[in-house]
């Protein structure tokens, strides 16, 4: 299977959520269910019920966390030498040439991105256009609502 580009914090996110999953739900919910069995007849019990499928939830995150870990390729961009190139992990400064309005975007993997704090995923149309690119170029992005152009202000080894 194909590694996938995952940050440090990305990496560290997963990991302490997994923890949260094996150490504290896991455990509530096998709780849940066995208070819910002493309860009697399983067939007309809602709480058991709710226990369980609650409980397949948390194995099946379990297991997809664990997965996407063991495929994870963390890069840790604060290591990798400053060239002014748009590489994964970098924290892009860009001013949209139609309107003067200036974005901050950090390029970060699929599972990590949150357009509302400003991390874009390295799939996304502007990531693609702007990797490989330098500080101080223009890019035209290709967005559903038509092309943007961009001059790239800042990349920020962060």
């Amino acid at each position: 299977m194909n590694k996938v580009p995952m940050t440090v914090v990305g990496e560290q996110r997963l990991r302490d959520e997994l923890e949260h999953l094996k150490s504290e739900a896991r455990p509530n919910v096998i709780a849940a269910i066995a208070e819910a069995r002493e309860h009697g007849d399983l067939k007309e019990n809602a709480e058991y019920h709710a226990a369980r499928e609650q409980q397949g939830f948390i194995e099946g995150r379990i297991q997809e966390i664990e997965g996407k870990l063991s495929n994870a390729q963390v890069i840790d961009v604060t290591k990798l030498p400053k060239t002014g190139k748009v590489i994964f992990g970098v924290t892009v400064g860009l001013i949209n040439l139609d309107n003067d309005e200036e974005v901050t975007y950090r390029i970060v993997g699929e599972d990590e991105a949150d357009i509302k704090v400003g991390l874009i995923s390295v799939t996304s149309p502007i990531a693609r256009a702007l990797i490989g690119k330098e500080e101080g170029e223009t890019v035209l992005v290709r967005t559903p609502g038509g092309d943007v152009e961009y001059e790239i202000s800042s990349v920020e080894h962060l």
